[in-house]
């Protein structure tokens, strides 16, 4: 069994996660993996869980939190591409 690193649950279905730059890391829920591992958004300070907006360099959760922070860059920011479904 594995140890979860952010609850200590000892738990026979715990999964590593590898970083990009080699890091593993251990949990027994995604829950334990979004609370050590996720981006937190820099206008509301949410968790970002999906794919997110980033402007500059800097992590937000959407493209309104994105338009309130980054000025002219942020301005050009939006959730979704094309045209809207009829």
């Amino acid at each position: 069994m594995a140890t979860c690193e952010v609850c200590g649950n000892d738990y026979w279905m715990a999964f590593e996660v590898r970083t990009v730059n080699g890091a593993t890391h251990t949990f027994d829920s995604f829950e334990c993996a979004i609370q050590k591992m996720a981006p937190i958004c820099e206008h509301c300070q949410t968790k970002i869980v999906g794919h997110g907006v980033e402007v500059s360099g800097r992590f937000f959760c959407c493209a309104h939190c994105a338009r309130a922070v980054e000025g002219p860059q942020g301005a050009e920011v939006r959730d979704a591409v094309g045209a809207r479904p009829a």
